[in-house]
């Protein structure tokens, strides 16, 4: 596989490293603010059913770490599957969510940066919803 294009996209959340990554280690948290999942399905350890948009989507999550990684691979209905590395870093009082996006073969520059702002929306929906927690 050729090397591919990326973006790291990345937001400031007022919340210790401890409490985002808490929120997010659990997948089904992340049909609250990740969009493109869509409603999860259950699971079998740690890989995860969602319904997408397109259908059936299967993810495989890292397991619970104390180094605040959260990749996923994301398996479509068509059976390609797409990695999605994710981290929370500690930054003082706060942290740092980081999501990096990587441009799949065939996409166009329209759609990677339709991708992205979906990524900024979401990231916002999660640093709403962590936010409002704290208040």
């Amino acid at each position: 596989m050729p090397t591919a294009e990326s973006k790291i996209i990345s937001i400031t959340i007022q919340r210790s490293l401890k409490d985002v990554y808490d929120f997010t280690a659990w997948p089904a948290s992340f049909a609250r603010w990740a969009s493109g999942l869509g409603k999860p399905l259950g699971n079998e350890g740690n890989v995860w059913h969602f319904e997408g948009e397109n259908g059936l989507a299967k993810i495989r999550f890292t397991e619970p770490n104390e180094y605040g990684v959260l990749d996923h691979y994301v398996e479509l209905p068509d059976g390609s599957e797409i990695y999605i590395p994710m981290r929370i870093i500690a930054n003082g009082t706060g942290s740092e969510v980081q999501f990096t996006l990587f441009r799949v073969p065939g996409m166009s520059d329209d759609k990677f940066a339709a991708d992205e702002q979906w990524i900024v929306r979401d990231l916002n929906k999660l640093k709403a919803l962590l936010e409002a927690q704290s208040s």
